[in-house]
């Protein structure tokens, strides 16, 4: 059984009396627990939740260590827990139903409507949500992945094979978003850093000209991007306010100038950030 650390989603002047303990378990990575979960949360507006994942909780054993280490961690608190489940086993799942928390069964509500309509009944097969069924679909996303990671702020300007090439400047959530791209879509994604000599000629960079069609631009409020800078190398002029605001205002000029499609990072996902580049550019592709 992994278990990930416990993660604090807070918004300002909650207290931590009011916060909920929201446990996603799976027998499988927890992906689709956490995803469904993290979506299901943020529809409450100042919802304080404490969040900890017990992945590969595939056994009834494991799930009576889950329990107790749950239990211990709700303590006197005298709030019940909430846990997002995606176990297919029926005996773990039983085990859980002892705990008295509120369980959500993310494939409860659609599992009995789809077998009636399909006629058959659905195969327990543990963590098949993420096994490697399809090979090609594998290798798509592996090769993606390498492909972003040596295409990475520029290391590599060979764009001939890429889907799609996101511009901006420094820290405003290309790389994340490449990855991201590669690892759920297989999309072969690079991108490239807008330098000061870029910004101040205020013409797209030669090397970028033959691509046009596949560029998308981030841009950032400065002062989140002051914020991430000082993060990395603090108190460099890279960081200042001045600097950010310079590099921010220059990349939408040229983004305006030149006619590429831009979207601010500043409070948008990753994943609303990958669908809309992808919508923009006419890239389909499947949920891996």
């Amino acid at each position: 059984m992994m278990i990930d650390d416990m993660v604090t989603v807070a918004t300002p002047g909650d207290s931590a009396t009011d916060e909920r303990l929201v446990f996603y378990i799976s027998d499988g990575t927890g992906i689709t627990a956490e995803t469904i979960g993290h979506s299901l949360l943020t529809q409450f507006a100042g919802l304080r939740v404490n969040t900890q994942r017990f992945s590969f909780v595939d056994t009834p054993d494991k799930a009576r260590e889950a329990l107790r280490q749950i239990k211990a961690a709700c303590g006197e608190r005298g709030v019940r827990p909430i846990i997002i489940s995606s176990v297919v086993e029926e005996a773990v799942t039983a085990v859980l139903e002892q705990s008295g928390a509120l369980i959500l069964d993310v494939f409860g509500p659609f599992i009995g409507r789809l077998e009636a309509e399909l006629g058959q009944q659905r195969a327990r097969h543990v963590g098949h949500a993420h096994g490697m069924v399809d090979f090609a679909a594998y290798e798509a996303r592996i090769n993606a992945t390498n492909y972003a990671l040596t295409h990475d702020d520029g290391g590599n300007v060979n764009y001939n094979e890429a889907d799609l090439i996101l511009v901006g400047v420094s820290r405003s959530g290309k790389t994340p978003t490449c990855l991201y791209l590669a690892l759920h879509y297989g999309v072969r994604a690079a991108n490239y850093p807008l330098t000061d000599d870029d910004l101040e000629n205020m013409d797209l960079p030669r090397r970028l000209v033959p691509f046009r069609r596949k560029l998308y631009g981030l841009t950032i409020d400065p002062e989140r991007l002051r914020q991430i800078r000082q993060e990395r190398k603090p108190d460099s002029r890279y960081a200042t306010i001045a600097q950010c605001r310079k590099e921010v205002a220059a990349a939408e000029s040229l983004f305006k100038a030149e006619r590429i499609p831009v979207l601010s990072t500043t409070h948008t996902s990753i994943e609303e950030i990958a669908s809309k580049v992808m919508s923009a550019l006419g890239i389909q592709r499947q949920l891996f």
